[in-house]
């Protein structure tokens, strides 16, 4: 039996052959790719996706106290307020649960891909593009609050 969080390569001229399910989870989508920032966000995000989804206090212990031990981080409090209001704010606008793998996972959900999406975006200050990635991710109601949220994010 193959670990759930390991990744299989996959040539690009046979990706365009797999059904569209088979070519997204083809896709290699790896924690090393993303920076320090990105990768604590990630672990807040699943932290507190663990949290509502099982409605233990434990996991926003786990996400505070994450935050406060990372280094290079100055308010760990604030960083987990603004992750946990955009996952509020996604929870709220979409049809479908959002999906997060567990904390110590080195692969990321198709969901967890779109958040990096939109940090990284939200972070290299392209409002344009924000703003798209925004709108596919969450669709029409909750781009306003969605775009403040990840830009809040992005600049704690």
């Amino acid at each position: 039996m193959q670990n759930t969080c390991t990744t299989v390569a996959v040539p690009e001229a046979e990706q365009s052959r797999l059904c569209p399910l088979q070519a997204v989870l083809s896709t290699p989508r790896s924690v090393e790719s993303y920076d320090q920032f990105s990768r604590v966000a990630l672990s807040l995000f699943r932290f507190i996706g663990a949290a509502y989804a099982t409605g233990a206090s434990d996991c926003w212990e786990a996400a505070y106290r994450f935050a406060d031990e990372t280094p290079d981080i100055a308010d760990g409090a604030l960083l987990v307020a603004r992750a946990a209001a955009l996952v509020r704010i996604l929870r709220s606008g979409r049809s479908c649960e959002l999906y997060f793998m567990p904390p110590s996972c080195r692969r990321l959900s198709k969901d967890e891909t779109e958040l990096m999406r939109l940090l990284t975006v939200a972070r290299s200050r392209q409002l344009g593009e924000l703003e798209s990635v925004v709108c596919q991710f969450v669709g029409s109601g909750k781009q306003d609050a969605t775009t403040r949220a990840v830009n809040a994010l992005a600049l704690c």
